[in-house]
């Protein structure tokens, strides 16, 4: 299934893409696509067997703003350095355990929502990545198969970055990734059985229409499972927590000088394939 949310901020309602492209209403079955949905094998039930029968309500897209597809997101847990040609580009070593940061829920925006660029940012970069939503709680889990198994689906996620806030202001990278609407989120949240590998997927982002990352998940140093797997022997993630899983080649950083960072009235598009297309203009904080 491919779950959405639509509507203004904050008044969200649930809705689904049917494979016919029409946008229908779940509110009648559902309240929210959150991760009590995503924990409830019932409530799936429900919404598989309503989208089956075809008398879900349409809703009319025209205007109608698309959210971020999942609410009330606990934590974002991201993973830094996970491709080895992002490695390559940036110069280190691929890493021999997972590089794990976090981003604030409260970063998280619609998948066409403006983004801000920060007050006092000269370095604001791309990066498409696939994002992987939690369904089960994950404690101490054994295998990669075991991680994927806690998987309730996967989305497109644009994990904006300021480089110097990241990299230059001391600390931890928190400072470059936290900024306000730096995590945009969707269109869709598409659920796990519709991913047959989610380590053969393709990334592409343009900034004002030229290709500027081109990868595929298949570059993953650690994959999905393993990732999820991973993250668990160190926290408890739990139904609606959010998982980054890094970024291909083609950032601003890894460019020659001067380097092509984001700036107001920037456009900046991005996709993964089966998992839907996001569009952003940058503006000034």
């Amino acid at each position: 299934m491919k779950l959405m949310r639509v509507g203004t901020a904050g008044t969200e309602r649930p809705a689904l893409l049917d494979p016919q492209g029409v946008l229908r209403d779940l509110s009648g079955v559902v309240p929210d696509i959150d991760g009590a949905l995503l924990a409830d094998d019932e409530a799936l039930g429900r919404v598989r067997a309503a989208a089956a029968s075809g008398d879900l309500p349409v809703l009319d897209a025209t205007g109608l703003r698309v959210g971020p597809p999942l609410a009330r997101i606990g934590k974002i847990v991201c993973i830094g350095l996970n491709y080895h040609d992002h490695a390559r580009e940036t110069g280190v070593e691929p890493p021999a355990e997972p590089v794990v940061f976090f981003k604030a829920a409260d970063t998280v925006v619609g998948p066409y929502d403006t983004v801000l660029v920060p007050r006092r940012s000269e370095k604001t970069d791309w990066e498409v990545e696939l994002a992987v939503v939690i369904g089960r709680t994950a404690r101490y889990l054994e295998s990669a198969r075991d991680g994927l198994a806690h998987v309730a689906g996967y989305a497109v996620a644009h994990d904006v970055s300021e480089r110097e806030f990241q990299i230059e202001r001391g600390g931890t990278w928190d400072k470059g990734k936290n900024c306000e609407t730096f995590n945009p989120l969707g269109p869709w949240l598409v659920t796990a059985d519709e991913v047959a590998d989610p380590q053969d997927l393709p990334l592409r982002l343009w900034v004002n229409g030229e290709l500027k990352q081109n990868g595929t998940t298949a570059e993953q140093i650690f994959p999905v499972g393993e990732v999820v797997r991973y993250v668990s022997q160190f926290m408890t993630l739990y139904p609606g927590d959010v998982i980054n899983t890094g970024t291909p080649a083609g950032v601003a950083m890894g460019e020659p000088e001067p380097k092509p960072y984001l700036r107001a009235g920037d456009v900046v598009e991005l996709e993964i394939g089966g998992l839907g297309r996001q569009r952003q203009e940058f503006k000034d904080a």
